[in-house]
C-alpha cells in the first residue's frame, strides 16, 4: 500500500497505468492484511467473503496492469475485458452464501489461476514480439518473477478450496519484490533488469538499516521514557536531512564495489571499438554503439545523432531508453556545439555552474541550448564527434537516470575514445561511398559503350520496319485495327528503350570541364517556364521564393537545368498532377565556405526510409513506368560539380530535395523579380 502511495505521489502526470498499479497494490495489501486479521479472530462470514472478493479482484487488476505497462502494437487486447467479465460472477458468488460450497471455491480458485497465467503469457508474447533485445530480456525476468510470486501467492490462497497445509509466507516476500520492481519501472518509464533490481533492493535495505540504527540509538540508548517522543522527532528530522545524501552515497558504493559497472562499461566500449574497426555502414555503426551501451548496464538512456550533409540538422541514428528527439537543429543548439569543441559536456556539472553564475552566463546559455536534447538533458553527458579537420560529424549523448554524477572521469575518457573511433568510421564511410559511386560509374561507362552499338542500331532497324508496316502503301487498305495497335506498341517500346539507353549514356558521360558560374535564379525561372507548358492541364500550384543576392553556382548551366527539370517532373508525378510545388533558392554558409541551395518541395506521399537509401541507385524506381536513372543522373551531375543532393521526407507529408552547390568565388547577387506564384489550374 505504501508502494501504491509512492507511485501516485511521484508521478508527474497520473495515467491509467498508475491507477491500475495503485489498485493492484492496495488490493494485494488489503488481501494479505485480511489474511492476518482473519488469524487474529476476525472469522465471521462477512470477513471470509471479503477475503474472497479481494482475491477475485487481483487477477483482473494484474492482467490490465500488465497490458498497460507493455501495450501490444495491435492495440488493447480482449484479455482484460474477458477477465473483468469472468470476475463479475465470481465476485457475486464470493459475496454470497454459496461461497461456503466447495465447488464454488474451486471454481473461483481455477478462475484466479487461469487469468493470472493468461496475463503472464500475454505479457511474455508481447515482450518476445518487441524489436528491442533489452525489452525482451527484461520482460522475461518480469514474467519469471511474476510467475514465482503468483505461484506462492496461490499457495497462500489455497485455503479457499478446503483444509490444506499452510506454506511459509514466501508469496508475501515475492509479491513485495514484484510490486517494487513494477513501481520502479513506472517511475523510470522502463522495465528493470535483474542487476538494477538487486541494486535498488540493496540500497533500500542498507538505507533502511541505517535509519533503523539511528532510531535505536536515539530512542533506546540515549532516550528516556519521558523524552522518547522528542528523540523520535529529532531522528525524523535527521533522516529527512540525510536521506538523499545517504542514499546517493550507498548507491555509488554498491555500484562501484558490488556490481562493478565501471569495469563493464570499459569492457563493453573495448568490444565496440573492435567491432567498429571492421564497419563501414552507418546503420551498423549505430546498432553496435547502442548494443554496447545497453550491454554495459552502466547506461540507461542514450542517443547517437549524425550530422546531415548540409550542416543544419543532426538526425538520430540510434537510441536507447527514453524517447530522445528525432532531430537536433544546429541553429538552436549552437552554444552547446561550440562548448563541445572544448570537450564532453556533463549536464549536471554544467547545470550547477549555471546556477552559481546565473542563467545569463555562458554556462546558462549552454544549458538553454541543451533543451533540444529533451529528456537526456537532465543528467546526460554529451560528446562531440569530429573529423580530423575539425568538422563536426555527430553527437553522442549518454545518461544514467539511476544515480547522480553517474559517470566517473575514467568512464568519460573511455567514451571519448569510442567517439574518436566513431569519427573515423563516419569519414571512412564517406570515402567508401565515393569509391562505390566511382566504381558504379566506371561499370556504367563500359556498359554504355556497348549499349550505344549493340542496342541502338537494332532498335533503329526495328523502328524503321514498324513504321513501314504502319504506313499503308498507296492504294492499299489500312491495316486491321489489331495490327495497328500492336505496331503502336512496338514503336512506343522502341522509343522507351531508346530513352533508357540515352539516360545510361548521360549517367556515364563525364562532366564538362571548367564550368562557368551560373545564375541559379535564372536557371530556376527557365526551368519553371519549360515545365509550365507541360503543366497547363494539371491542377498544380507553383510557388517560387528566389533569394535576393543568391550567389552564382559553379556548374554547367545546361546540366543544372537538366537537374531542375528532373526534380520538378518527379514532384509533379509524386502528387499526380495535383498540389503545390515550392521552389526556393538561398545562400548557405558553413565556416568559410559559401554554398547555394536550391530546394524543390512537394506535397506528395513522401518516401519511406528504406526507399530513401536507394533512390540514387541506377535502375531503382518507385514509379510504375520509371527507368530509375533520373535521380542517379542528377546526383552524378551535382557531385561532379562538387555539390550534393539532400533528401528530407516524411511519409504522408511530402518530400524536399535540396541541391547544394559550391558558390563561385567571384559570385554576386542577382536581382529577383516579384515572386512567381502561379496557379497552373487557372
Amino acid at each position: 500500500m505504501v508502494l501504491a502511495a509512492s507511485v501516485l505521489l511521484r508521478a508527474n502526470k497520473l495515467r491509467r497505468v498508475h491507477w491500475l498499479f495503485a489498485g493492484f497494490s492496495v488490493d494485494i495489501g488489503l488481501w494479505y492484511l485480511s489474511q492476518s486479521l482473519f488469524g487474529f479472530g476476525f472469522q465471521t462470514p462477512i470477513w471470509d467473503r471479503l477475503r474472497v472478493a479481494l482475491a477475485v479482484l487481483v487477477p483482473v487488476l494484474a492482467v490490465n496492469l500488465f497490458e498497460a505497462m507493455l501495450p501490444s502494437e495491435e492495440g488493447r487486447s480482449r484479455l482484460g475485458r474477458v477477465a473483468l467479465l469472468a470476475a463479475i460472477p465470481c465476485l457475486g458468488l464470493g459475496l454470497s452464501r454459496y461461497v461456503e460450497l466447495w465447488f464454488v471455491r474451486v471454481a473461483i480458485f481455477i478462475y484466479a489461476v487461469a487469468v493470472v497465467a493468461a496475463g503472464l503469457l500475454a505479457l511474455w508474447n508481447r515482450g518476445q514480439a518487441s524489436r528491442s533485445r533489452a525489452t525482451r530480456r527484461r520482460v522475461r525476468f518480469l514474467v519469471i518473477t511474476g510467475a514465482l510470486a503468483a505461484s506462492f501467492t496461490i499457495a497462500d490462497f489455497a485455503w479457499v478450496i478446503g483444509d490444506v497445509p499452510h506454506f511459509p509466507p514466501v508469496g508475501v516476500v515475492l509479491s513485495i519484490v514484484f510490486m517494487f520492481m513494477l513501481a520502479q519501472a513506472l517511475r523510470h518509464e522502463r522495465l528493470l533488469d535483474l542487476y538494477e533490481l538487486l541494486g535498488r533492493l540493496v540500497v533500500a535495505t542498507v538505507v533502511a538499516f541505517a535509519i533503523a540504527g539511528l532510531f535505536y540509538v536515539m530512542v533506546t540508548v540515549i532516550g528516556q521514557f519521558n523524552t522518547m517522543w522528542l528523540n523520535a522527532i529529532l531522528v525524523a528530522i535527521v533522516v529527512l536531512v540525510l536521506f538523499n545524501p545517504l542514499r546517493n552515497w550507498v548507491e555509488k558504493q554498491i555500484r562501484r564495489y558490488l556490481f562493478l559497472e565501471g569495469g563493464r562499461l570499459a569492457a563493453s566500449m573495448s568490444r565496440a571499438r573492435r567491432r567498429l574497426a571492421h564497419t563501414l555502414e552507418l546503420d551498423d555503426m549505430g546498432e553496435i554503439v547502442m548494443d554496447a551501451l545497453e550491454r554495459s548496464r552502466a547506461v540507461t538512456d542514450a542517443a547517437l545523432y549524425l550530422m546531415l550533409q548540409d550542416g543544419s540538422v543532426f538526425e538520430r541514428l540510434g537510441s536507447l531508453g527514453l524517447k530522445s528527439p528525432a532531430r537536433v537543429e544546429v541553429a538552436t543548439a549552437t552554444a552547446l556545439l561550440e562548448r563541445l569543441r572544448e570537450g564532453p559536456v556533463v549536464m549536471e556539472e554544467l547545470t550547477r555552474e549555471a546556477k552559481d553564475a546565473g542563467q545569463e552566463s555562458a554556462a546558462g546559455t549552454v544549458v538553454t541550448a541543451a533543451e533540444v536534447l529533451g529528456p537526456l538533458r537532465r543528467n546526460g553527458v554529451v560528446f562531440g564527434i569530429f573529423a580530423e579537420d575539425g568538422e563536426q560529424l555527430a553527437l553522442l549523448v549518454v545518461a544514467d537516470d539511476r544515480y547522480d554524477d553517474a559517470f566517473s572521469p575514467e568512464d568519460i575518457a573511455g567514451l571519448e575514445a569510442l567517439t574518436a573511433q566513431l569519427g573515423v568510421v563516419i569519414e571512412n564511410s564517406r570515402v567508401y561511398d565515393k569509391l562505390k559511386e566511382r566504381d558504379r560509374l566506371a561499370v556504367l561507362g563500359q556498359m554504355a559503350a556497348g549499349l550505344a552499338h549493340e542496342i541502338r542500331n537494332p532498335l533503329g532497324a526495328i523502328k524503321g520496319a514498324a513504321q513501314l508496316l504502319a504506313d499503308p502503301v498507296d492504294g492499299a487498305e489500312d491495316a486491321p485495327p489489331a495490327q495497328q495497335e500492336f505496331l503502336g506498341i512496338i514503336l512506343e517500346e522502341v522509343d522507351r528503350l531508346d530513352t533508357v539507353v540515352s539516360s545510361v549514356l548521360d549517367l556515364a558521360r563525364q562532366s564538362p570541364e571548367g564550368p562557368t558560374p551560373v545564375d541559379v535564379n535564372g536557371a530556376v525561372r527557365r526551368a519553371l517556364q519549360v515545365m509550365g507548358a507541360e503543366w497547363n492541364d494539371a491542377a498544380l500550384e507553383v510557388n517560387s521564393h528566389l533569394g535576393e543576392g543568391a550567389p552564382r553556382a559553379v556548374i554547367d548551366g545546361d546540366q543544372l537545368r537538366q537537374v531542375l527539370l528532373n526534380l520538378l517532373q518527379n514532384a509533379a508525378q509524386a502528387m499526380k498532377g495535383q498540389g503545390t510545388i515550392t521552389v526556393r533558392t538561398r545562400a548557405r554558409r558553413r565556416g568559410e565556405q559559401t554554398w547555394v541551395a536550391i530546394s524543390v518541395e512537394d506535397e506528395g506521399p513522401g518516401i519511406s526510409r528504406a526507399a530513401r537509401q536507394n533512390i540514387f541507385l541506377p535502375f531503382f524506381t518507385t514509379k510504375e513506368k520509371g527507368t530509375g536513372l533520373g535521380l542517379a543522373i542528377c546526383q552524378r551531375i551535382v557531385q561532379g560539380a562538387g555539390g550534393r543532393i539532400e533528401v528530407r521526407s516524411r511519409e504522408g507529408e511530402g518530400t524536399t530535395f535540396d541541391v547544394v552547390l559550391p558558390a563561385a568565388a567571384e559570385s554576386f547577387g542577382t536581382p529577383t523579380p516579384a515572386p512567381v506564384d502561379r496557379d497552373v489550374a487557372e
